[in-house]
């Protein structure tokens, strides 16, 4: 099923790149956190249980399932554990997508999307990953945030940011880290 067929993924990626502003993106603006609970809530609850092959029939659907399971969910739940639930899709679908290649010709915004699940992850071959295809963009700004989270993975395997709301203990070094302003 393509994202023609998919209204919802058609409709998250018009939104997404074309009605917000890049600003808007990364921003804590409770003006786009409502209007993407209204149109894409009830999908991210329906859709977060599917498989990831569910979601490579086309590149169209992988990218705006990769922005549904990793970027809405940060917007949605803020300071809440579910902002992450859905990462390990993501991640999947990013993985997916990238041995087909389907990042190819995209937009640099495209592109940085369909990589940002990697960046996101607690993985330090993720990580790894991600530094790689973030150089590839020739985007100091983007490659700086790359690097930092590289870092906290390399230093601790974990974000220390998200120990709280994950039930984790924050060592001393750790919230050193987060004082330090390693928290995305």
């Amino acid at each position: 099923m393509t994202a023609a067929r998919r209204p919802w993924a058609a409709d998250l990626l018009h939104y997404w790149f074309h009605e917000l502003e890049p600003r808007q993106w990364f921003a804590s603006d409770e003006v786009v956190d409502r209007e993407l609970r209204r149109r894409f809530e009830g999908h991210l609850a329906a859709l977060r249980v599917r498989p990831a092959t569910e979601f490579l029939s086309d590149r169209e659907t992988a990218r705006a399932a990769i922005l549904l399971f990793d970027q809405v969910p940060r917007n949605l739940f803020r300071d809440d554990a579910r902002a992450f639930a859905t990462d390990p899709l993501a991640r999947e679908i990013c993985k997916a997508a990238l041995r087909k290649r389907w990042d190819n010709g995209l937009s640099h915004a495209g592109k940085q999307f369909v990589y940002m699940p990697l960046m996101h992850s607690e993985d330090i071959a993720d990580q790894r990953l991600s530094l790689r295809l973030f150089a590839s963009l020739g985007d100091s700004f983007n490659f700086r945030f790359a690097r930092s989270h590289h870092a906290m993975i390399a230093r601790f395997g974990r974000f220390p940011h998200r120990n709280e709301l994950l039930g984790r203990r924050t060592t001393e070094a750790e919230a050193r880290a987060i004082a330090a302003g390693n928290a995305w």
